[in-house]
């Protein structure tokens, strides 16, 4: 009995492997990952924790939170504030969301310069 279960077992993780083999898709973010690690791009790692810069990307985030027609993507994306300079990165689900957000973002940041580098996703 014991053999039996332990022989089943090893050819449904043949099975399940030789299924998952003949899958090769390559990560849809590979291009961005170089991107983000050549030093060229702003990353969460340069958010700045000057009281006046945190005060900022926290303006800019709750605005975002509170508004109830952004998609979970949109309120998800990256606000990164360094010298009362704000980046906004990542996806959205279409130019509405990326226009309402850069609104958003400039009403909440104050005098703070807004860079949009929001990305529409491309739809599958």
């Amino acid at each position: 009995m014991k053999r039996s279960l332990l022989a089943l077992a090893c050819l449904s993780a043949l099975s399940v492997e030789a299924l998952a083999g003949n899958e090769k898709t390559k990560p849809d973010n590979t291009a961005t990952n170089q991107r983000d690690r050549s030093g060229e791009t702003k990353t969460s790692g340069d958010q700045s924790n000057s009281s006046a810069d945190l005060k900022t990307t926290q303006a800019i985030r709750q605005a975002l939170m509170k508004d109830g027609e952004l998609s979970t993507t949109a309120k998800n994306i990256k606000i990164i504030t360094a010298k009362g300079h704000v980046t906004l990165r990542g996806p959205v689900k279409n130019a509405q969301e990326k226009a309402k957000i850069d609104q958003l973002a400039k009403s909440a940041a104050g005098a703070a310069k807004i860079e949009n580098q929001l990305e529409v996703q491309r739809s599958n």
